[in-house]
């Protein structure tokens, strides 16, 4: 089946599409989702929220990308999405501890669970270390440097799923490295 007919028969809402959907992209999207936001449970919510809004979304695909670059790029916005939703939670809960109406929500943990392939660590504490400087990193630059480094994408692949030009993708991704090593270098001179 090619992929103008497999795409066909999911807009016709077939089960047997949808199940091989499933099949072809659960594992690569459940990836991607455990690169952003490295807690399975969390994870595994965003990559059912990703076939949920894929198969509703699907009579909108206009075909001017590859069907794995759309599903790329709705993961992507899923966890993005999620992320800020995190963040907008801990700084109501920092502006309600500071005005007394405290809420505990202690987020250290969040980000331990790093049974990704792509993360290959020996260590939590450096992991979790890693990915708190990645989660500092401003959205495009993270975005940018998780799809790359963590999920393996190409810079051409990245200028697809996040409609950039290849330029900006590279000039992203070399912000980030300097970013990234300005952060490390203050954790570690902070905490040794």
């Amino acid at each position: 089946m090619s992929e103008t007919e497999f795409i066909e028969e999911l807009k016709s809402k077939s089960e047997k599409a949808y199940s091989k959907l499933l099949d072809d992209f659960q594992q690569k999207v459940y990836a991607t989702c455990i690169s952003f936001v490295p807690n399975t449970e969390d994870a595994e919510d965003i990559a059912q929220d990703v076939f949920v809004e894929v198969f509703n979304a699907i009579h909108k695909f206009k075909g001017q990308s590859k069907l794995s670059t759309w599903i790329y790029k709705i993961t992507t916005n899923k966890c993005l999405e999620f992320i800020r939703k995190k963040n907008t939670k801990k700084r109501f809960a920092f502006l309600q501890s500071i005005t007394g109406n405290v809420i505990p929500m202690d987020m250290t943990n969040y980000f331990t669970e790093m049974n990704h392939p792509g993360v290959l660590l020996e260590n939590k504490e450096t992991s979790k270390t890693l990915f708190y400087a990645i989660n500092q990193l401003p959205e495009a630059q993270r975005t940018v440097f998780t799809l790359h480094k963590i999920d393996g994408k190409s810079y051409n692949e990245i200028s697809e799923i996040i409609d950039k030009s290849l330029s900006s993708v590279e000039s992203l991704m070399f912000r980030s490295k300097k970013n990234l090593q300005k952060i490390l270098e203050n954790f570690y001179k902070n905490n040794i």
